[in-house]
């Protein structure tokens, strides 16, 4: 247990710096078990104080320090397990320190650490406090010169910036040093070191400068970085189109690493990836990883602007940068696949991680007011609620007015570190409007929830809106403000034909209606007929909405609306009734055959493509599922979805046959839209039909894995023969871990889709894979492979009754956080919404988070989060 509790950092108690750092020289003298890092810094004070410098730093082996040229002895400084601080210092000087570090130690995977023999850093958010002594917050912004020396075992060496010098050093070693012209906070500062092979390329800017493009990869693996290379392009490309921001180094370059924390960063000039998102060639990945490699590629280049050039002021502005760039790179995805069917995508990700969020103890807004470790904060809500946001702004503004506040945004705060006050106000600026009220969605948690009545009078053609929206208390919020809530609307007749109608004098098929306040009415007139209401079209905002709507509108919705998401979204609302109509005991066999029989029309439609209909073949969540209701049992949701699929499967086999025949591919893999569309689809029918598992479904399956000339099919067999169990289930999993056994990021897959497995047997089977040979905890991609799957993709066994699920995450968090309190955080979640289940699950649950809380040694990031999920609401 804990002896001290953490004290929370504050937004409300910010300050500027006391000390600004306008230059700085690193010198690194690498060696895995004890690195020497000098750093010589131009300080100044920041403004008029007598404060004492202080400055971050942990785990740190102080060897020299000076100031001005002069050694400080023991009583002119303070030193502590986290910062050194250094009284009466002059307005200007020049601080000299050089410390020791154990890269090779550190398992933590944040500052400098060891990778496949390779030197590696992780600074955002606090890492660089792990490297030297630095005021290690986002808004000292400093020129940084690196210098690196090491063995020439370490064949590369590389850092921020363009290389200005590099030579040999007497016993075979080498240098190289790099300069950053562009000032940046330190969280931005990287630096790899190692044996790395490496594709070349190069672009020409819109302004006619030829930028070098540089991808680093373990030797051997080249040609598996050829995919991403072609998104970065593309990605630079369309950000110079859609945004008008051309590179402005000479040289981009990305290096992949097989331990990481997160996805990955994107140090300037020095993009820094899990090797799980950047090597993809069509034998070892799937199609949804080529998709998630180029929008995690875009991501990251487009941070050069959002992100790099102009930084948050402190990290409770973390969605000024991450939402906004997650905005940006949704937006380039729909560009490259499909805007209909990548908000889909978006949306059941926000859905499936933020939605929960909200609902339970971690909720917390886009912008948050306090925490004990930032690292928390990495959540779906400062990204993609934050991204849903900034896309309701460019809907309430228009897309004209967004743009031109996007460049006064760039013009006006490029080179400086900013907040979200001065982002929005860009856009009041350009717009004319005021947009005080829209602010609150920065500040208020949780999700709203939107009604909508609808009451149509034929003799004057009037249709009646009535909205109304209430958000529910969230923790430290219990009283909720209205707010301006975007809601796009559409009419279509009992045909599924648009219906025009008028609003605010004008003739439109579409109108976006603005809910600013708890209730609001709205007349649309010109209504000729009785019409199907399509509402919160492209999911106009990210709220819930219930309508008066019957079943037979969004049977209409589901046949025609020409607003896609609302077709698909038409779909999910059917599928979700019979699905939690059955689990609480009123099974409606008769709706569930007319559902199959729409689901199979929809199929058939000629118009629609292959990924929109993949997508209308899978049926909500269970987690999605276990959101809509009070005391959620995941063990009858979990029953009642398979009894759905299972009718799916059994009313549309024939149609289902022909889909698996007709798309099988025969020419050259491709890895984009059209391509991954066919695949997709393909593989969804075969799942769907493995949900009636008879002998020739079976054989089906197995033809598939043992026919596929791809990654995308190869998983896809296996996805099946899991769902259909039985020895050719076992004897595929042995012959693909035989194949692909010296691939790790295959073998991932292998694990991940092992954790998912239904099975009553699946936490014996887990357990398992925590012993098996290739199975190392220390590794985050196949920790994440096992104990996160299990515990956020299998809930119907995760949730077990017996509370074994618990017992084991609380387990696997406890040991993880004894050496990466970073990613053991990030499993806590799964426990943090223990008061939506049923009573008995609830409280096994919250039994497991107090045994946490209850543990020697304790990280603060699981403090943090554990004790946030135990609190009351």
């Amino acid at each position: 247990m804990r002896t001290e509790t953490p004290q929370p950092i504050r937004l409300s108690d910010y300050r500027p710096p006391a000390f600004l750092i306008d230059e700085v020289r690193l010198d690194f003298d690498l060696a895995p078990d004890a690195t020497r890092v000098k750093a010589r810094l131009a300080v100044r004070r920041n403004g008029a104080h007598a404060e004492p410098l202080v400055l971050d730093g942990e785990r740190l082996k102080l060897i020299a320090l000076s100031l001005d040229g002069r050694p400080l002895a023991e009583g002119e400084r303070t030193l502590t397990d986290e910062t050194l601080a250094i009284a009466g210092v002059p307005d200007a000087f020049t601080l000299e320190t050089e410390v020791e570090i154990d890269p090779e130690a550190n398992k933590a995977l944040d500052g400098l650490y060891m990778s496949g023999g390779r030197f590696c850093t992780q600074c955002e958010a606090e890492g660089f406090r792990k490297i030297t002594y630095w005021p290690d917050r986002p808004d000292v912004l400093s020129r940084f010169t690196v210098r690196i020396a090491a063995p020439k075992a370490f064949q590369r060496l590389l850092s921020n910036g363009n290389l200005v010098e590099a030579g040999e050093l007497p016993g075979d070693r080498h240098f190289a040093v790099w300069n950053d012209p562009f000032p940046k906070p330190s969280y931005l500062f990287a630096l790899v070191a190692g044996e790395l092979d490496v594709l070349e390329d190069s672009l020409v800017t819109m302004s006619g400068r030829t930028v070098a493009l540089r991808i680093y990869v373990d030797p051997g693996m080249v040609s598996r970085a050829a995919y991403a290379m072609d998104a970065l392009k593309r990605a630079m490309q369309w950000d110079e189109t859609a945004f008008g921001r051309e590179y402005d180094l000479d040289l981009f370059m990305i290096v992949a690493v097989r331990d990481f924390n997160f996805g990955a960063m994107e140090n300037k000039g020095l993009n820094i990836f899990n090797s799980s998102l950047l090597l993809a060639d069509p034998a070892t990945a799937a199609d949804g990883d080529f998709e998630r490699i180029e929008g995690v590629v875009a991501h990251e280049y487009f941070h050069n602007w959002t992100g790099d050039r102009i930084t948050c002021r402190d990290w409770f502005q973390l969605c000024l940068k991450e939402g906004l760039t997650v905005f940006r790179d949704q937006s380039f995805s729909g560009d490259m696949r499909g805007h209909a069917v990548q908000r889909i995508k978006d949306v059941k990700a926000l859905r499936a991680r933020q939605f929960a969020e909200d609902q339970g103890p971690l909720a917390h807004p886009v912008r948050p007011s306090s925490y004990l470790k930032i690292d928390n904060f990495y959540t779906a809500t400062i990204y993609e609620k934050g991204a849903e946001v900034i896309r309701m702004l460019k809907t309430l503004i228009g897309a004209e007015a967004f743009r031109a506040g996007m460049d006064l945004y760039f013009a006006r705060w490029d080179g400086h570190a900013t907040t979200v006050e001065e982002f929005v106000r860009c856009f009041a600026e350009a717009s004319g409007r005021d947009l005080d009220g829209f602010f609150a969605w920065y500040e208020q948690a949780g999700t709203p929830a939107v009604s909508l009545a609808s009451r149509y009078d034929a003799t004057a053609r009037t249709l009646e809106l009535d909205l109304r929206q209430a958000t529910a208390a969230t923790p430290g919020q219990p009283d909720k403000r209205p707010l301006p809530i975007p809601v796009t609307v559409g009419l279509l007749d009992q045909e599924g034909r648009t219906l025009a109608f008028e609003h605010e004098g004008r003739a439109v098929d579409e109108a976006t209606l603005v809910l600013d306040a708890a209730r609001a009415t709205v007349l649309l007139t010109g209504v000729d007929r009785a019409p199907v209401v399509s509402a919160l079209r492209g999911f106009s905002a990210p709220v819930t909405l219930r309508t008066d709507a019957a079943a037979r509108d969004r049977y209409v919705l589901l046949a025609s609306d020409p607003d896609l998401f609302n077709r698909w979204e038409a779909g999910q609302d059917l599928g979700r009734d019979l699905i939690l109509g059955r689990a609480a005991g009123r099974p409606d066999e008769v709706a569930e055959e007319r559902f199959a029989e729409a689901v199979g029309r929809a199929l058939d439609d000629q118009a629609a493509d292959d990924a929109f209909k993949a997508l209308l073949l899978a049926l909500p969540s269970e987690s999605d599922l276990a959101l809509g209701v009070k005391d959620a049992d995941p063990g009858a949701i979990h029953a009642a979805r398979d009894a759905l699929r299972t009718r799916l499967a059994v009313h549309l086999e024939e149609a289902l046959k022909r889909l698996h025949i007709g798309l099988q591919e025969t020419g050259e893999f491709r890895p984009d839209a059209a391509g991954a569309g066919r695949r997709g689809l393909r593989n969804a029918a075969l799942e769907l039909l493995a949900a009636n598992p008879r002998s020739d479904i079976v054989e089906l399956a197995v033809g598939h894995y043992q026919a596929a000339r791809n990654m995308t099919d190869a998983i896809g067999g296996l996805t099946a023969l899991m769902l259909a169990g039985g020895p050719a289930y076992e004897a595929a999993l042995e012959h693909f871990y035989a194949r692909w056994k010296s691939e790790p990021l295959v073998i991932d897959k292998w694990f991940a889709l092992q954790a998912r497995d239904p099975d009553e047997s699946a936490l014996g089977r887990v357990l398992a894979l925590t012993v098996h040979p290739a199975f190392d905890a220390r590794t985050p991609n196949r920790l994440r492979a096992v104990v996160s799957t299990f515990a956020n993709g299998n809930p119907a066994r995760f949730h077990d009754p017996s509370g074994y699920g618990y017992r084991f995450l609380a387990d696997q968090i406890l040991a993880v956080d004894s050496f990466n309190p970073m990613t053991a955080a990030r499993l806590v979640d799964a426990l943090g919404g223990w008061r939506r289940y049923r009573p008995e699950l609830g409280s096994l649950m919250r039994a497991e988070l107090e045994r946490i809380m209850n543990s020697p040694g304790l990280s603060k990031n699981v403090f943090e989060l554990a004790s946030r999920a135990l609190a009351s609401e």
